[in-house]
């Protein structure tokens, strides 16, 4: 199993490269089994998720060809769908091949989903709008059996809460659909926005699209001339990186990014007294005299997103004052705060409120990556560290950065990937 070794106190200089979209690209590629082409697919970030979903594609049946950042998928060949545990359980984003396997062979079986343990994030969202559309659905030894014998029906759809992958998976399923499927109460975050642009740049007539009420024109099961396209660039590992820069208070520059993205979070960078400055496509983030404490509330996109919130509570330690970060989308994201405190963090937790008494000395020892973002935040912490920090099981951070060892070496950073 590999392991990151770090020397905190370094000093930081140059750009990064942003990589494409994780969270875009893998709805994406699920949606290829809505095509009658071979369609390519550019961008794409080099990481483990990818990976397992590819494979799961492959076994499905498609043909998959993939260089290391684009991939051509041809899912002409794919006769029914049967998504296996020994795939799914790693990664819920797998439950995004049921809307559209569902959509086009009006019957599939997926295992229930695994992946980050970072509280309950039920499908039953998905499976709900599904029934309205006219599915049968039963959960059978893990497996969700659904089956529309007739198709599916287009109809109104509202959510009882924001979902990102519920949004995805029944644009997609109302894409073959028979009639209008008005969603009320959508995602709007980009990567949602992106695959609906796809959609109805490949004939799928979609209306609203950004908006909190997306209606999705069925096309009646007729597969899908689709486009080729790029993926957008990851917002996330765009945030993360600036808060490297952040926490060392050094000028950090990083390229083919999305400014408008990220404006909740260089909103935050900015109340913390750094400078942010932008063009089309990079930010620089430029030093303060002083880190100031910052108060932040995760909320759905456009608001500061719950994938930033592990990276900006180790950034609070080292402001000057107290920081309050208050988790609102996911119960149990706060596992990383006893390794922050193991080294050396002042941190009191109080249900779903971290408190942050900055600024704190940290010292390099030992850690555990719990969960992707996790991983993260221990690595950022481990650049103000006093001394040599060891970031353990890193395969979730595996799962959604691509590189990130070469990218913060080319930056200055004394990084290692080492064998346990």
């Amino acid at each position: 199993m590999d392991y990151l070794k770090l020397q905190g106190l370094q000093s930081v200089s140059g750009n990064i490269k942003i990589s494409g979209a994780k969270n875009a690209a893998l709805p994406l590629m699920a949606m290829s089994i809505l095509a009658k082409n071979n369609i390519k697919i550019s961008n794409l970030p080099n990481v483990a998720d990818i990976n397992t979903l590819l494979t799961l594609l492959t076994n499905l049946g498609a043909e998959c060809k993939k260089d290391l950042n684009s991939v051509e998928i041809n899912t002409s060949n794919i006769k029914e769908i049967i998504a296996t545990y020994d795939i799914v359980k790693t990664m819920r984003a797998s439950i995004l091949v049921l809307g559209p396997a569902l959509a086009r062979f009006r019957h599939c079986e997926v295992s229930l989903p695994g992946g980050c343990a970072i509280g309950q994030r039920p499908v039953d969202l998905h499976l709900k709008a599904l029934e309205q559309m006219g599915a049968t659905i039963e959960i059978k030894s893990g497996y969700i059996d659904a089956k529309a014998p007739d198709g599916l029906k287009g109809c109104e759809i509202v959510f009882d809460k924001i979902t990102v992958t519920g949004t995805a998976n029944i644009v997609m399923a109302a894409a073959l659909a028979n009639g209008v499927t008005t969603i009320v109460n959508a995602a709007r975050e980009p990567e949602v926005v992106q695959l609906c642009e796809i959609l109805n740049q490949s004939g799928v007539k979609i209306d609203g699209i950004g908006t909190a009420v997306i209606k999705v024109h069925g096309n009646n099961g007729e597969l899908v001339d689709m486009i080729d396209f790029s993926v957008i660039p990851d917002r996330i590992e765009a945030g993360t990186y600036l808060c490297a820069g952040a926490i060392l208070n050094q000028e950090l520059t990083i390229t083919n990014t999305e400014p408008k993205h990220l404006d909740a979070v260089l909103s935050k960078f900015e109340e913390m007294g750094f400078i942010i400055q932008t063009t089309d496509s990079t930010i620089t983030i430029k030093p303060t005299s002083s880190i100031k404490p910052v108060r932040i509330t995760t909320q759905e996109y456009p608001a500061f997103p719950t994938d930033m919130q592990a990276q900006f509570l180790a950034l609070a330690t080292q402001a000057d004052g107290v920081s309050i970060i208050e988790e609102r989308l996911f119960e149990n994201r706060f596992m990383h705060v006893s390794e922050l405190q193991r080294m050396g963090a002042d941190i009191t937790l109080n249900g779903h409120t971290a408190t942050i008494n900055g600024r704190s000395k940290l010292s390099g020892t030992d850690v555990m990556a719990t969960d992707l973002r996790a991983s993260s935040a221990l690595i950022l912490a481990a650049l103000v560290a006093d001394g040599e920090t060891n970031v353990h099981r890193i395969y979730h951070l595996d799962r959604g950065y691509e590189s990130l060892e070469t990218k913060l070496e080319n930056v200055g950073v004394n990084i290692k990937r080492l064998k346990e």
